[in-house]
């Protein structure tokens, strides 16, 4: 009986060394559950470089980005990105410590990979947290400069497709920024576009030259500028379609 008060101390101390196990255990399925969402953020169809999916990350709030493998995520096994988070839990017993642990797992970002796919448990780099510098900005479609050049051009109320096409040239756009004249009916459509990636919506600036009446210029609303829907391109800016209901 008089051990009794001894064996206390140990059990406490081996019950709550087991607590502090299992609250660490449950910091980093936290964590895990962390890098999880991110790869569901991650997750697309849509073509992107290994820089471009490891930018996106980097912007997640608890995440992060200490090492990327892989070119893009349509080519090979796709981007791999390896990932820091936090994450944390309180002793079950006693609820006055929170265990907080930080660990690394690696996200597979590619449309092979499953739809919430657990990421896999991995040692922490060395490095510190990679950076990644803003995308560049795509040039602007320069619907007012269009506007003025060819209000220009039919001041006279004609529609000229040579004329219109001298005015696209004087703009001297940026290389990236494509541009299409079709005429038809006496009338003549502008397209100006940047190359979109197949998923978002279309950049296009559209325009109608016909003959005495001022030209119009106009961006189609962004359900028209969807892939798939032929709201930016030449012809469009010829004969417009109305609105899908």
């Amino acid at each position: 009986m008089r051990r009794l008060p001894l064996l206390v101390p140990l059990l406490l101390l081996t019950v709550g060394c087991g607590v502090l196990q299992n609250s660490e255990g449950d910091a980093t399925d936290a964590a895990r559950e962390v890098a999880r969402k991110a790869g569901e953020r991650l997750h697309s169809q849509r073509p992107r470089t290994a820089e471009e999916v490891g930018r996106s990350a980097s912007g997640i709030d608890g995440v992060e980005v200490l090492g990327l493998s892989g070119t893009s995520t349509h080519e090979g096994d796709g981007v791999d990105v390896v990932v820091r988070t936090s994450g944390s839990a309180y002793d079950g017993w006693f609820d006055v410590q929170e265990i907080v642990v930080h660990r690394c797992f690696e996200v597979r970002v590619s449309p092979a990979a499953e739809w919430r796919e657990v990421p896999r448990d991995v040692d922490c780099p060395d490095n510190l947290p990679l950076t990644f510098a803003p995308p560049p900005a795509p040039p602007e479609l320069p619907s007012g400069k269009l506007h003025a050049a060819l209000s220009e051009v039919s001041k006279d109320g004609k529609a000229d497709e040579a004329e219109v096409r001298g005015a696209l040239a004087g703009l001297d756009l940026d290389p990236a920024i494509r541009t299409e004249v079709l005429a038809s009916g006496g009338r003549v459509g502008v397209h100006l576009s940047l190359k979109g990636n197949g998923f978002d919506p279309q950049d296009c600036v559209l325009a109608r030259v016909t003959p005495g009446k001022k030209p119009e210029v106009w961006t189609p609303p962004r359900i028209q500028r969807m892939p798939g829907e032929g709201g930016c391109d030449v012809a469009y800016a010829l004969n417009p379609l109305p609105l899908p209901h």
